[in-house]
């Protein structure tokens, strides 16, 4: 996909202030029995078609509106993947801003998920 040059800006400054986490140590978080969510930020048709196991679907466009149902302790750690890393990044920058203290973006996302061979939904 080709991305617009201010998207990718945004994205730029989103990443100044998020951390990424990979999509191997997202997998070994989930098989150590770390306590964390893994959402997908995605559309709900992308959600629909397949998703990372065990993750919970908080879509871009309403995961501030609900994230407080889903997290409602500011401080629990949460991972959000995208298709590829930056929707998931602009939404965990403005978690942060909500005042979620450990959130991270999975770099590569769904992509680099599959990519892996990770176990998907």
């Amino acid at each position: 996909m080709i991305h617009s040059r201010r998207f990718l800006q945004l994205v730029e400054d989103a990443l100044t202030r998020v951390a990424e986490i990979s999509p191997a140590e997202t997998l070994e978080k989930i098989e150590r029995g770390d306590d964390f969510l893994l959402i997908d930020t995605r559309e709900d048709g992308e959600w629909a078609a397949g998703h990372a196991a065990g993750a919970i679907h908080a879509g871009k466009g309403i995961i501030e509106r609900d994230i407080e149902k889903l997290a409602p302790d500011a401080d629990r750690e949460l991972v959000l993947y995208c298709g590829g890393g930056y929707r998931s990044a602009l939404a965990a920058d403005a978690l942060q801003k909500m005042g979620y203290t450990n959130v991270k973006s999975m770099a590569g996302g769904w992509r680099g998920w599959t990519e892996l061979g990770l176990p998907v939904e």
